[in-house]
């Protein structure tokens, strides 16, 4: 059974992570730039208050954002969207799959889940602090900008996948917003190409950031082992697993290329981050990997 304080606890730890963000870069000027912009979207060239296009209502869309005259051209209900709000709204896919549970030592950091989580939610914190919207891809979270809609995130996050690995759900993007996907990106990887072309074909960019155990980078293996999904539903037994080290480097190796390639094909930007490294260090780098996306 879930702890109910749990949404609660990751938020907290959440906005600490963040309020320790803005000191480390006071000299930076595209954080300052952001912090005295608030809404930055509506600064953009060439963006404003102007008509961008209508979208398909999601669920926990307010009843006055609904276009009532167009929507009774049709059957459905839809959303009359500005171009600064577009331009403002940043989505979170966080791998929710239970290979994100692994942990190589458990007292001295934490599962890969937990680390993206709290990467993610403080993320979130500082957007909303400097006046952007925040949401989930897909329907289930549409973009919003205040205090409830970070309770929203660490809720619908705190929450656990049954499959081994996590795809993402891209199915609902943001017209040229941004997004961020937070994933140790070790299951299929056509699930991530098809995500990041569909965000690429409506103008979304954003960043990846792959969280990984040391352990998985190191491979410190040797002898008789069984090695086994967190679901139990792969299993691999061997009695020479030293053997393996050199072919599981140069896939793991492989598979992080393909990421780098990917992300650069698509306008994104990429990041590997060990849970074995400060949680503020990939922080850091996602609030201005979003400011290169602008």
């Amino acid at each position: 059974m879930s702890d109910p304080a749990a949404p609660t606890a990751l938020r907290g730890r959440a906005e600490g992570l963040a309020g320790a963000l803005p000191p480390l870069l006071a000299e930076a000027e595209h954080l300052a730039a952001s912090v005295m912009l608030g809404e930055h979207g509506r600064r953009r060239a060439g963006l404003g208050d102007e008509f961008w296009q209508y979208r398909a209502a999601h669920a926990g869309d307010e009843a006055r954002m609904i276009d009532w005259r167009r929507s009774a051209r049709s059957d459905a209900h839809y959303v009359r969207e500005k171009e600064w709000q577009a331009a403002q709204s940043v989505v979170f896919w966080v791998d929710g799959a239970r290979s994100m549970a692994f942990s190589g030592d458990a007292r001295a950091r934490p599962d890969k889940g937990d680390r993206a989580r709290l990467i993610a939610l403080a993320l979130a914190v500082l957007l909303v602090r400097a006046g952007e919207r925040v949401g989930l891809t897909g329907s289930a979270l549409p973009p919003r900008s205040g205090q409830l809609q970070l309770l929203r995130l660490a809720q619908a996050m705190a929450a656990e996948a049954a499959a081994d690995y996590g795809t993402p759900d891209a199915s609902v993007l943001p017209h040229h917003g941004r997004a961020v996907f937070v994933s140790d990106f070790l299951g299929d990887p056509a699930s991530i190409e098809a995500a990041l072309t569909r965000a690429a074909d409506h103008g979304v960019k954003g960043a990846l950031l792959q969280v990984l155990d040391p352990v998985e980078e190191s491979f410190p293996f040797d002898g008789r082992t069984i090695f086994e999904s967190m679901t139990g539903a792969l299993r691999h037994e061997t009695l020479r697993a030293g053997d393996l080290r050199s072919r599981y480097l140069d896939r793991l190796a492989e598979r992080k290329d393909r990421l780098a390639v990917l992300a650069r094909a698509t306008g994104w930007q990429y990041l590997c981050h060990h849970t074995g490294q400060p949680a503020l260090t990939a922080l850091l780098w996602l609030y201005q990997a979003l400011e290169r996306t602008r």
